[in-house]
């Protein structure tokens, strides 16, 4: 905006190679990687599953967190204005991203919350016997919508709303402490717990009666699946969701880093180190699985909810139970799940609070408690109530499904296709960094990732249009899933349109590019 008259403010930088590469994996490690992961490929191949997960990872994983790197690093801010940087009208795309963070991290706080009450209720094994009644009916009080009662409702539940709000509280304070002193050196402790913990819970397992039938089922290969295009969509869709890429948290952390810093290497530390540990849950998860069904003399395969929420609040507990000291074992497994959701949350937020500061021109502290103390509102109006299950699952699936993946497929085809930027932002990433980019990172983010994802879309797109989804009710879903996508759409527009209170245009990419070719030399594009 012309009338915006200083330029933005010397930008925070995490300390060092090390902090970065500990926040983003805290980031990318989340409870998705535990509770999501598993199952997927247990269902989709089992053993098999890895060869279209790793071709997954190399094709599309990999390039797109270089791409995000490539942004945020090259042009220096948040999703809006590293977007604008390269087009004007971009940034509305930048915003977009912004609030899909915004609705996630509503959302993804109360599971947080959740893993703390259990946490807790570990030491005593309070859920008993019957832990799927236990967890929606005594913990989370949830509405009975199949017997009339309503779909929304604002009655609180003060065993969710409590540790809820320790969540919110903890988050606030981390932010407000800024990049170097609060989310990096929070990662630096917490990530190390979370491998500790979950690593003991893991060697648990393996020794338990049933282990060995657990892993069977989870690596035993069923080659015929690779036939099935299916099998190779989940893979890729758990690669796209587990790395916390194409929604702003990379390009907002690789903002962050010196202009003279290592990109690509780090990268691959991180999307190594997020399925090393996708790979680890998968080993802990099913030889506690296995576990189980001897327990229970069923098999395996037998076994319902080893998938999502009913995974951790129900299934697992169910385990520790039986377990020998459960007490301690259900304790490091609701703290793993708590630690590894605190730190993706901190990422989540922080993409926000840095984009409101430099777009309103906001003081950190200022951005951390208007926004944050907007959004912990929010959180506990929204999903510290009887209704709140159902709110989430079915927010999370309009904004992870069609929202995350949208920005994904559009921000591919405008750079690559219309806007032609492939070339600048590979010469980006080789001027700084060891492992060089080839020309096979264009055919990834030009045609493997927008072909795949917009595949995605468009099928998932008419599934919830043609089916519906889990069953609920049709006016809810227009409301609650649909209006997900109204809200991030208007509040991309209205944010776009508003005014910049410091120049965001005031800023030369570096290196320059086309970069300057010694004579007689042909340049990289």
């Amino acid at each position: 905006m012309s009338s915006a008259s200083t330029s933005q403010p010397p930008r925070e930088q995490f300390t060092g190679q090390l902090g970065f590469i500990l926040s983003a994996i805290g980031s990318a490690v989340g409870l998705g990687n535990i509770w999501r992961f598993p199952g997927v490929a247990y269902e989709n191949g089992g053993g098999a599953f890895l060869l279209p997960y790793i071709i997954a990872l190399l094709t599309a994983g990999i390039p797109i967190l270089f791409l995000d790197y490539a942004i945020g690093h090259r042009f220096r801010g948040g999703p809006p204005m590293a977007l604008r940087r390269i087009r004007r009208w971009l940034e509305g795309l930048g915003w977009f991203q912004v609030m899909i963070c915004l609705v996630i991290a509503i959302y993804y706080a109360v599971i947080i919350g959740w893993a703390l009450s259990f946490f807790v209720y570990s030491f005593d094994l309070r859920w008993g016997a019957d832990t799927a009644a236990f967890f929606t009916g005594e913990y989370l009080r949830l509405s009975d919508t199949a017997a009339g009662e309503p779909w929304f409702t604002l009655d609180f539940v003060p065993a969710v709303l409590i540790p809820l709000a320790i969540v919110w509280i903890a988050t606030i304070a981390v932010l407000a402490a800024g990049v170097a002193k609060g989310i990096e050196k929070a990662n630096i402790v917490f990530l190390p717990i979370l491998v500790i913990a979950f690593g003991i819970l893991v060697v648990r397992s393996l020794f338990l009666d049933g282990a060995v039938d657990g892993l069977n089922a989870l690596f035993t290969p069923d080659w015929g699946a690779l036939g099935d295009p299916n099998v190779w969509i989940a893979a890729y869709s758990q690669i796209f969701f587990s790395l916390s890429v194409a929604f702003g948290i990379m390009i907002t952390y690789s903002s962050y880093r010196a202009r003279r810093a290592n990109l690509t290497s780090p990268g691959l530390v991180v999307a190594f180190s997020n399925s090393g540990f996708e790979l680890l849950a998968g080993i802990g998860v099913f030889s506690a699985l296995g576990f189980l069904a001897h327990e229970q003399g069923v098999g395996v395969a037998e076994l319902e909810g080893i998938t999502g929420p009913i995974l951790s609040f129900v299934t697992f507990p169910a385990v520790v139970s039986q377990m020998p000291a459960g007490q301690i074992f259900g304790a490091l497994f609701f703290l793993s799940l708590a630690v590894a959701g605190f730190t993706s949350l901190i990422s989540i937020l922080q993409v926000v609070m840095a984009s409101f500061q430099e777009k309103f021109g906001l003081t950190r502290l200022q951005a951390v408690f208007w926004i944050g103390g907007v959004a912990a509102v929010l959180s506990i109006a929204g999903f510290a109530t009887t209704t709140g299950l159902i709110a989430l699952d079915t927010i999370d699936n309009w904004a992870n499904n069609i929202g995350i993946v949208a920005s994904a497929v559009v921000m591919t085809i405008l750079l690559v296709w219309v806007l032609r930027k492939g070339p600048e932002l590979r010469a980006h990433l080789n001027a700084v960094s060891t492992f060089q980019v080839g020309r096979w990172w264009y055919v990834c983010v030009g045609v493997v990732v927008p072909a795949i994802l917009g595949y995605m879309l468009v099928s998932r797109v008419v599934d919830l249009i043609v089916n519906g989804y889990e069953g609920y009710d049709a006016g809810y879903l227009l409301i609650a899933g649909w209006g997900t996508i109204v809200v991030l759409l208007a509040g991309a527009l209205l944010l776009s349109a508003m005014r910049w209170r410091r120049d965001p245009d005031r800023f030369t990419a570096w290196p320059p590019y086309p970069p300057a070719v010694p004579e007689g030399k042909e340049a990289t594009r």
